[in-house]
């Protein structure tokens, strides 16, 4: 379900250790700010031992980590989290992979901290070096918790510094996580595995000389784990050969070749089957217009809904946007980046075909539209998952990229309402690592323009910011960001907004729709991030993760005002590790004593 590279970029199904599995980021699913992320230290080798194999997890998932960073004082008050969203009515397996790779740290109690799954204590003292044996050497634990009640809710994983040890560093590490749905847990095989919530000596390990006896629920909980991750390995590697099939000759079209090595993790469709799945390019169809040219719904590979976008040849973008799309879709996977399915290139005909995202635009949720208008939770939500879609185009990459064309309709909307940031063609990659701007012909949306960009065409990150604050506004107001129709005063909603905001009286301009909704800690949090984002120079303004956190912080001080003390849903079950499991508690004793910042665990 979730198999993440911490720290790390994506690795390809190529690049696995021998089962073809796709690892991905995880800066997605990271609570506030990206933290420090970090690679093995040159003097550090990565070795695989007799109870860790090199099929567990490839070399790179143990070569980097994500950790605290380096201040102490910061780092004892907040959480290293991570939030999931999962269906209940499951069981779920989580694995952590463990591996130090910075040679200060070679001896045991260098570093320990704490594990926690959803509010619960799953492991206290985790001390690394004493788990995988030293510097360099992998390991990894597993737990298995059930998920129950309805719906969907998010399961929260956390580390924090455990400093009863007294060690020399006070942080928490991970170099890898991978999550499984089991199965339901109302089936007999398993269902004895959850135990009553009161108990407690039942729930301890007991420590035996040499290692610790697991019970026989955690036995059958290991057994079990074991052959879900074998046919799990199965699966994917048959998944990925016919994959390999399919897109052997997804790189060459009838017209050239196109440049971008990553081409093989996406298809090459004929023009006859776009017209299939499109009914050949029934009007009806449409479900939006833009720049490129019109998008289709349609259907493949007997009922599975895509869009289908097709270059209008009359449209101003032309080659180089379709090629610098594919290119920027090949390369990058993210949670929050809309996932190209594939492409047609015959015919002379240029089309892209992505996931269908059901719920289309943000635009369409905001102002001139027949739906439902969002909450203002909603719109939080989404505003964050459009951040870490561009904060992992900043940071996330080698480069990093600019997106150049930031607004509300390219945000799109999956049926969760989660935000995936689309249409690439614009975007840009820095020429080295150490550039700070790039000068280039000014390309975008009139509205959300940098000034800096717009007069100066001096490009940079900081341009995604201020078209991204100006959506904000957008988001916050629901009006258009220029709208002729309005004095003077009020055409450019961004002028409008910091010029009510001057005065005091921002509020007056906010959606009448969600304005008795916002607490007035959460707003004060995003009209003083308004004036930072839009200052005209670039140099004033934060950066895409300061953003976010901001976000973060906004959304948090709206759930801690509406929403406190809700109880969890998720219970840990079970554990195995390929060491002896010393200092782990299973019990609800230990809800309450973290997350002690964060007072709302569902729904995020």
């Amino acid at each position: 379900m979730y198999r993440f590279n911490v720290g790390g970029q994506a690795i390809s199904p190529k690049d696995d250790s021998g089962f073809y599995r796709l690892w991905t980021d995880d800066s997605p699913y990271i609570f506030g700010g990206s933290r420090v992320t970090y690679s093995k230290d040159n003097n550090v080798t990565i070795r695989y031992t007799p109870v860790v194999p090199k099929y567990i997890a490839p070399l790179d998932v143990y070569g980097t980590a994500r950790s605290m960073g380096p201040t102490t004082q910061v780092n004892l008050n907040y959480n290293l989290t991570w939030i999931l969203p999962v269906d209940v009515g499951f069981i779920y397996l989580l694995r952590f992979h463990l591996c130090e790779i910075q040679s200060p740290i070679t001896k045991e109690n260098k570093r320990t901290f704490y594990i926690y799954i959803n509010n619960q204590t799953a492991q206290w003292a985790t001390d690394v070096i004493s788990l995988s044996g030293g510097l360099g050497k992998t390991s990894y634990r597993d737990y298995v918790i059930m998920a129950s009640g309805s719906g969907q809710v998010d399961m929260w994983i956390a580390l924090h510094p455990d400093i009863s040890t007294k060690p020399r560093y006070v942080d928490a590490i991970l170099n890898g996580l991978e999550v499984f749905k089991l199965q339901g847990h109302e089936l007999n095989n398993l269902a004895g595995l959850k135990p009553p919530l009161q108990q407690k000596p039942d729930v301890e390990p007991k420590s035996v000389a040499g290692g610790a006896r697991m019970s026989k629920s955690g036995l059958l909980v290991a057994i079990g784990g074991g052959f879900a991750l074998m046919l799990i390995a199965i699966f994917s590697m048959c998944v990925i050969c016919r994959r390999k099939k399919v897109g052997k000759s997804c790189c060459k079209t009838n017209n050239g070749h196109l440049n971008h090595p990553a081409c093989d993790i996406v298809r090459q469709f004929s023009f006859s089957q776009i017209q299939i799945a499109t009914n050949d390019f029934d009007e009806e169809l449409i479900i939006g217009r833009g720049g490129f040219g019109n998008v289709y719904i349609g259907e493949i590979d007997g009922g599975t809904k895509v869009a289908v976008k097709q270059l209008n040849q009359e449209s101003q973008q032309g080659s180089h946007e379709f090629q610098a799309e594919i290119e920027m879709l090949c390369n990058f996977r993210h949670g929050h980046l809309v996932s190209l399915i594939g492409y047609c290139q015959d015919s002379n005909e240029m089309i892209l075909v992505y996931d269908y995202m059901v719920h289309g635009t943000l635009r369409e949720h905001l102002y001139n539209t027949r739906n439902s208008p969002l909450s203002w939770r909603r719109r939080l939500e989404i505003c964050i998952g459009a951040a870490r879609g561009l904060h992992y185009l900043h940071t996330g990459t080698e480069k990093g990229i600019i997106h150049r064309d930031v607004k509300t309709s390219t945000i799109l909307l999956d049926e969760r309402f989660m935000a995936k940031v689309s249409d690439f063609g614009l975007s840009k990659a820095f020429p080295a690592i150490d550039n700070t701007h790039v000068s280039t012909a000014v390309k975008g949306t009139f509205g959300y323009f940098d000034p800096e960009y717009f007069l100066l065409r001096r490009l940079t990150k900081k341009s995604d910011v201020y078209s991204f604050r100006v959506m904000l506004f957008e988001i916050l107001c629901a009006r258009p960001v220029i709208n002729t129709e309005l004095p003077d005063e009020q055409v450019s909603l961004r002028d409008w907004a910091l010029y009510c905001q001057e005065r005091g009286v921002l509020e007056e301009i906010v959606d009448p729709c969600v304005k008795d909704e916002i607490t007035p800690e959460c707003f004060r949090i995003f009209a003083e991030l308004a004036e930072k984002c839009v200052a005209d120079r670039s140099i004033d303004r934060p950066t895409m993760d300061d953003v976010l956190q901001n976000l973060e912080v906004a959304l948090r001080l709206q759930d801690n005002n509406n929403c406190v003390g809700r109880p969890s849903s998720l219970q840990i079950i079970g554990m195995h590790s390929d060491k002896p499991l010393t200092h782990s508690i299973i019990s609800a004793a230990a809800q309450g004593e973290i997350f002690s910042d964060i007072m709302h665990l569902e729904g995020r």
